[in-house]
């Protein structure tokens, strides 16, 4: 018991918690809102949760790639509508095939977050100045293409409708991704091992990986018998889970993901190694508008219309925020994107248990501003301890 003490207590000292302070707070406002209201946990509710954070969640996963070099991206709601607006537009008004349009609609984001990905690398100005010049140039072209009509209804037994509305009713889809989930955590973990064990570097005891693995198993098991008390595993939950893992391994384990966290720690240094600014902070804002596009169009499902008001609101806050309250720094160089997934299931807790609790809107604003507030200011103290221990 000491021995695990002690490696908490050096974690803090160092700043290296993780995701543990996420965690307590996500685990804080189920428990609040549970005693408020004892339909807030029910199957139902928890399914329903599981799909409203897969568009904004999309988004924010894009948000952390820009974040990992220290910079940010306004445009990415901007161009959620945009793309929403060239898939209605051309399927509905034109007859065009949902397959076609819906990936006419992602490359359109693609190409815009390449354009300003260029712009900012080439010019060096701040990633956040070009891309509040697109948030403009995109929220306008948007109006342009919807016209006068303003709003268009989607297909509700269409293709892009049934991203969102879609559910997996057999029990065993739901217990088997669990199992390959967990299993995935398991072998990931002990091949890590093995490798660094193999050129002496630190490494995870086997038995630390399987208690990790392990409650990577109790929490999926978990998730997979309250979906199935509802109406099983939602399409657009299981969709979420595969980009995120997908672009997880992207970033932690491939040469391109590398190169960002190289130039999220020192872009001068980076030169200095011969890495590619150029190529690597244009890639990183087209994944950010690639996944902003896709984002947009299931946001899109979740209401089956498009309108002049897509992509505007609070949407660039939420995903903001939940890249940030997820743990990923501001200051560039750390953060994961299941930091988005943390992050986005705190802020859409606070909306649906404000929702359930009939509690005024204006009041979530402000509990989600100050979980941020905090996330922010932790973030800020990590990294002074870090820097304070050499590791940052």
């Amino acid at each position: 018991m000491e021995g695990w003490i002690d490696v908490v207590r050096h974690k803090l000292s160092a700043g290296e918690l993780g995701a543990v302070p996420v965690v307590l707070v996500l685990a804080a406002v189920w428990i609040i809102f549970q005693s408020l209201n004892e339909n807030f946990l029910s199957p139902r509710n928890l399914s329903n949760l599981s799909v409203d954070i897969v568009g904004t969640g999309l988004i924010a996963v894009g948000i952390v790639f820009v974040l990992l070099l220290g910079e940010l991206d306004l445009s990415v709601g901007s161009i959620s509508g945009l793309a929403a607006a060239v898939f209605a537009v051309l399927n509905v008004k034109h007859g065009v095939p949902e397959w076609i349009a819906l990936i006419i609609g992602v490359l359109a984001g693609t190409l815009a977050g390449t354009v300003q990905g260029y712009s900012f690398a080439k010019t060096r100005v701040p990633a956040f100045v070009v891309t509040l010049a697109g948030l403009l140039t995109w929220n306008g072209l948007m109006l342009y293409i919807l016209g006068t009509s303003g709003t268009v209804n989607l297909d509700e037994s269409g293709l892009v409708a049934k991203l969102t509305s879609y559910y997996f009713t057999q029990d065993g889809v739901a217990y088997g991704v669990a199992a390959v989930g967990a299993g995935l955590v398991f072998l990931v973990s002990f091949q890590d091992m093995r490798r660094r064990k193999a050129v002496g570097m630190p490494h995870r005891s086997l038995r630390g990986i399987g208690v990790r693995a392990g409650a990577v198993a109790v929490t999926a098991f978990a998730a997979a018998y309250l979906l199935n008390r509802f109406q099983g595993l939602p399409l657009a939950l299981l969709i979420f889970l595969v980009a995120v893992a997908g672009l997880d391994v992207v970033l932690r384990r491939t040469h391109y993901g590398r190169q960002v966290y190289a130039l999220g720690g020192s872009v001068e240094a980076a030169r200095r190694a011969s890495l590619s600014v150029i190529r690597v902070q244009t890639a990183v804002l087209a994944v950010s508008g690639t996944l902003a596009a896709a984002g947009g169009l299931f946001l899109a499902s979740r209401i089956t219309s498009v309108s002049q008001t897509s992509g505007s609101g609070v949407l660039l806050l939420n995903a903001i925020a939940a890249a940030v309250i997820g743990g990923t720094s501001l200051f560039g160089g750390r953060g994961t994107t299941w930091s988005a997934v943390l992050g986005m299931l705190v802020i859409q807790s606070i909306s649906s248990g404000m929702a359930i609790t009939d509690t005024p809107a204006a009041v979530q604003f402000i509990i989600t501003g100050g979980v941020l507030f905090a996330a922010v200011v932790i973030d800020s103290l990590s990294r002074r301890s870090q820097e304070a221990h050499g590791r940052a």
